[in-house]
Formats: C-alpha cells, structure tokens, sequence
C-alpha cells in the first residue's frame, strides 16, 4: 500500500538547519507530485513547500528563500532542507502527494528553540 515515512527532525536552536527525509513507497514516484505540510500544536496542518513531478518547486511565504524542497526519483525519496529555523517553525512534518487526504505518515518532529 500507499506509504510516506518521514525522518530527520530533531531539536535545534533558531539560526540552525536540519534536512528532513521523506521515503515513499507503494506508488510510481517520479510521476507524483510531492509536499511538505507542518501541523504546529493547535494549528490546522499546512502546506509547506511542493515539487512537481518536473522539479517545479513552490513555497509557502512564510519559508521561503529558508527552506528548499527536492527529490530523488532514484530512491522514491523527497526532502526538505531547512536552514535559518525559526521557532515558528516548530511542528510535526509530513510529505505526502499535494492535495491527498489519505496515506499520512506519523511526520517527524521539527523543534526549533528560541
């Protein structure tokens, strides 16, 4: 079946970076668009950054020129680099396809302290 497995968060102070790996499985990759989404406590889960099955890449206001969303099609794998973290960008975060309502993984956890 249809799987995103999310890894590489972790707590870091705000200036620091982390790259966060999304490794997908049970769908033909390089022709899926793919996202980041963050849900933050008590916040609506949103999107983050999406790369389009061509490598057209879009971005939140909020992140960018922070973060940069890129692929491997050779390992069915997303990620997302994120430098110059802000505790605002503190939240669990998820890949999946842009727009799917089903398949979410558990995300990994992204704490940025202050």
């Amino acid at each position: 079946q249809v799987q995103f497995v999310e890894s590489g968060g972790g707590l870091v102070q705000a200036g620091g970076s982390l790259r966060l790996t999304c490794a997908a499985s049970g769908i033909t990759f390089s022709i899926n668009d793919m996202a980041w989404y963050r849900q933050a406590p008590r916040k609506q889960r949103e999107l983050v950054a999406s790369i389009s099955r061509g490598g057209t890449t879009n971005y939140a206001d909020s992140v960018k020129g922070r973060f940069t969303i890129s692929r491997d099609n050779a390992k069915n794998t997303a990620y997302l680099q994120m430098n110059s973290l802000k505790p605002e960008d503190t939240a669990v975060y998820y890949c999946n396809r842009p727009g799917s309502i089903w398949f979410w993984g558990q995300g990994t956890q992204v704490t940025v302290s202050s």
